[in-house]
């Protein structure tokens, strides 16, 4: 019998028995009174007894009804004091990690500290830094860099850290020209871009203005974008900590436009489940702090 009852009308039943109103048990269970008052019928159905006599001013229990309640009131507690345990217990960071993520060396070392921290835990990584849709399946985690408003795509986006960035360029690129302050002139010059990291997609700006540069050196590395700009191969778009020596040393120079280029982000992408498991709130909280501190 007892796989032919459903748990929530046994709730449903122990709420009407003490507030003595379907009404009331509604407002206390948060659920709409006609689904309180249809789990009741379900239920006397099923067992095929009246277990609440109704009028129309009150509604009472019937000696079976009364039975019932004190039958199930302790062990309705019993369940409940289970699923706390269980809870607890679903805290520890167990099963299997999927990450998509960038290929660098300290997303490595985070990833590897992560992982060293939770013996339990399996971890499968994938360095894509062009992450598509389709390659999203069946992965938990998925980290990538983003300039700008995000494209719904489906999942939740969690920012782990924001860069900003600066247009810089080599003293010999720019012989002593200090009229590139605006997008017009910048979109005349010679750029890097890249080539999968950002998809591609043109320079964006915090006035939410892109720019579509002139590229004649596209890379899917940070690394590889500041080199090129150092040799005087175009101007790049760079996070700022990240050429903040070359600038002090006069290596680079920021190129001051009329306009701030957006934060480079990056963002932990992963499913819209209403019960997000421990393993990936676990981990994304490992990267935030991290990557912060």
């Amino acid at each position: 019998m007892l796989e032919d009852i459903e748990i929530k009308w046994l709730v449903s039943f122990k709420a009407i028995f003490e507030s003595g109103s379907i009404k009331l048990a509604a407002e206390k269970l948060h659920i709409p009174t006609s689904s309180v008052s249809r789990h009741l019928a379900q239920l006397e159905a099923q067992l095929n007894v009246r277990l609440m006599e109704r009028t129309t001013r009150r509604i009472h229990p019937t000696i079976a009804g009364t039975v019932l309640f004190e039958s199930l009131t302790p062990n309705l507690m019993a369940i409940e004091e289970a699923l706390e345990v269980a809870k607890l217990g679903s805290e520890i960071v167990t099963g299997h990690l999927r990450v998509m993520t960038p290929d660098l060396p300290f997303m490595a070392d985070i990833i590897a500290e992560f992982a060293a921290s939770h013996p339990q835990l399996q971890v499968s990584c994938d360095t894509q830094l062009n992450p598509k849709e389709g390659l999203m399946d069946g992965f938990d985690v998925v980290l990538t860099f983003n300039r700008g408003q995000l494209e719904d795509s489906g999942w939740v986006a969690k920012e782990i850290i924001r860069w900003p960035s600066c247009v810089v360029a080599a003293p010999q690129l720019l012989n002593g020209n200090t009229k590139i302050n605006t997008h017009a002139a910048l979109a005349k010059q010679p750029c890097i871009t890249t080539h999968s990291v950002m998809q591609g997609l043109p320079w964006r700006f915090k006035s939410n203005t892109t720019l579509s540069v002139h590229s004649r050196f596209r890379v899917n590395s940070g690394h590889m974008a500041k080199s090129a700009a150092l040799r005087g191969v175009g101007f790049a778009l760079l996070p700022l900590h990240a050429c903040q020596a070359e600038l002090e040393s006069g290596k680079l120079i920021k190129v001051s436009i009329d306009d701030e280029p957006e934060d480079l982000v990056l963002n932990a992408f992963y499913s819209g489940r209403k019960h997000l498991p421990v393993k990936v709130k676990r981990f994304i909280e490992h990267m935030q702090q991290a990557m912060n501190s």
